[in-house]
């Protein structure tokens, strides 16, 4: 469900007050850390759950189906321990 646009004040110290409606939408409540930046002159703001699932997305696309680069890291790591 896409909350509408809504109007916000900036109140002191540029704090901005993100609507419950809109917290809710993106899962995130009071006391929780949240990214922010500014993307073709908008302000957004993303919960950290939500920008992890992004960066894994984009992640999966160069890295070949059925691998895992867990395994491959500690083989990596056992071949470099076994020449030393």
């Amino acid at each position: 469900m896409q909350v509408e646009a809504q109007r916000v004040k900036i109140v002191d110290g540029g704090k901005l007050v993100i609507p419950a409606s809109m917290r809710r939408q993106l899962g995130i409540s009071t006391g929780d850390t949240v990214l922010v930046d500014v993307d073709n002159g908008e302000l957004r703001v993303r919960s950290i759950n939500r920008a992890v699932e992004r960066a894994r997305a984009i992640l999966r696309k160069h890295i070949p189906e059925g691998s895992a680069l867990a395994d491959e890291l500690i083989a990596d790591r056992r071949r470099e321990a076994e020449r030393e």
